[in-house]
């Protein structure tokens, strides 16, 4: 008798899952709020909002002068009307970039969202689950070495530095223009084809399957795990997408499970063996070893996808794709270029671990600022001319497409070579290449880049 009143009170207490349904109708209303007063402050001018919304953040950069402009008259930091504070030069940019008081967590090495606040707080007994779009909303991925802070990033770094080692480059490289070359024979038998489907998804799906060692890939649903992730850098856009990105984590952590158990079996050369013997020593946890491989999948494609169809725009939008036709050579300068004029990740975010100083603005602790990186590319005192497009530019000021300081991108080298194989034999093999229809924008703020470019090659 005194068990079945326990068990009763317990289920009483306990607490209760909110159905999908509502949960969905809340993180809904709540998308749809935010949105709302989002949009309001961009009619009203604010800058930082109209970088969230269309039409402005299908060309940022007229908003990026704007806001280096008030940040020259503001010490360096702009703080807009939604709250957020933002660093738009190129200077302000790599002081906050390389200044150690400032993190990707908060000074307590919490995230900077509480995910048991509102939606996400119905939907279990610690009020995190990540199958529930509430959650998802306020942490939609954990991409490892992105969100930690020293000592963990430094430690997890260390474990993936490796796999960018110079010897393995040069296998990547080869890699790459196998890939390549295959992609191309198809799209050459076509004719018109989508650049971005065809050629700059592929080809680092590819070349990271090859990387982390996963037998049978399925280029089509990596490509969509890959545009529901980076999409979740954005923030949750609506129910929809929080099912899918739901499903995608869901996915991806069981692919990776899946593997780990492979090799721990058969261990191998690949990146994922390492991992595990990393974990079976005990210097890495199994939920640390999935985000890092979920990182490496994700980064790798996403930056490659945007900077591949960012420049060959870009070649075309300023006549200078014949300049690469006739010298090939030019493909490491045009992805430099591209990387500084119009980057395919645009802004980054970091907490003050204390109260700083930044440009004589004084910054409270736990405060946040946005670095917009490719504001810093176009930053007249960096780059002389900065809004013209010149693979032939010398780089006296290093741009930031690839952040800095302790997060600068692990995966830069390999980004820049597949980006350099892409162009180098798309100007070798297809040099009449040409736009052959509307190209359709990533509707994003943080990441930059076409999701269709229809090209003609003959």
């Amino acid at each position: 008798m005194t068990a079945g009143r326990t068990d009763q009170a317990d289920s009483r207490t306990a607490p209760r899952r909110m159905p999908r349904w509502r949960a969905d109708l809340r993180l809904g209303t709540r998308i749809a709020v935010m949105r709302a007063g989002g949009l309001a402050l961009a009619l009203r001018g604010d800058p930082v909002a109209r970088l969230m919304h269309r039409p402005w953040r299908l060309d940022p950069y007229p908003t990026y002068a704007r806001l280096r402009a008030e940040a020259a008259a503001a010490g360096g930091v702009t703080r807009s009307r939604t709250g957020i504070r933002a660093v738009a030069t190129h200077e302000a940019c790599t002081a906050v970039l390389r200044d150690r008081r400032f993190g990707v967590r908060l000074a307590d090495g919490q995230m900077p969202f509480d995910p048991t606040d509102d939606a996400g707080s119905a939907s279990g007994s610690d009020g995190h689950d990540p199958t529930d779009p509430g959650t998802a909303l306020i942490e939609p991925i954990d991409l490892s070495l992105l969100a930690l802070d020293p000592p963990d990033h430094a430690r997890l770094r260390r474990l993936a530095q490796p796999t960018f080692a110079p010897k393995r480059l040069a296998q990547y490289r080869e890699t790459a223009r196998t890939v390549t070359a295959r992609l191309l024979d198809d799209a050459a038998a076509r004719g018109t084809f989508d650049l971005t489907a065809d050629l700059a998804a592929p080809l680092p799906i590819s070349v990271i399957a090859e990387l982390l060692a996963i037998p049978d890939v399925d280029t089509p649903r990596f490509a969509r795990w890959g545009r529901a992730l980076g999409a979740a850098l954005d923030g949750v856009r609506s129910v929809r997408h929080a099912h899918a990105l739901s499903r995608a984590t869901a996915d991806l952590r069981a692919l990776f499970a899946d593997l780990v158990e492979r090799r721990r079996a058969e261990p191998g050369e690949d990146v994922i063996s390492q991992l595990v013997h990393a974990l079976d020593a005990g210097t890495l946890t199994l939920d640390e070893l999935v985000s890092l491989a979920q990182l490496l999948l994700v980064a790798g494609f996403e930056t490659t996808t945007n900077l591949v169809g960012n420049a060959v725009r870009a070649l075309h939008a300023t006549g200078t794709w014949d300049d690469l036709v006739a010298d090939p050579g030019l493909a490491a300068g045009a992805i430099e270029e591209t990387l500084r004029f119009d980057p395919p990740v645009q802004l980054t975010a970091r907490f003050a671990h204390e109260d700083v100083e930044i440009g004589g603005r004084a910054l409270r602790k736990d405060s946040g600022v946005l670095v917009l990186l490719a504001s810093a590319g176009r930053d007249p005192a960096a780059h002389p001319d900065p809004d013209r497009f010149d693979p032939r530019r010398e780089q006296t000021t290093a741009h930031l497409a690839f952040s800095g300081g302790a997060h600068y991108c692990l995966g830069a080298a390999l980004a820049r070579l597949e980006g350099e194989v892409a162009l180098e034999m798309l100007a070798d093999r297809m040099p009449r290449l040409r736009p052959a229809g509307r190209i359709e924008p990533r509707v994003a703020t943080v990441l930059r880049g076409p999701t269709r470019f229809p090209v003609r090659a003959d």
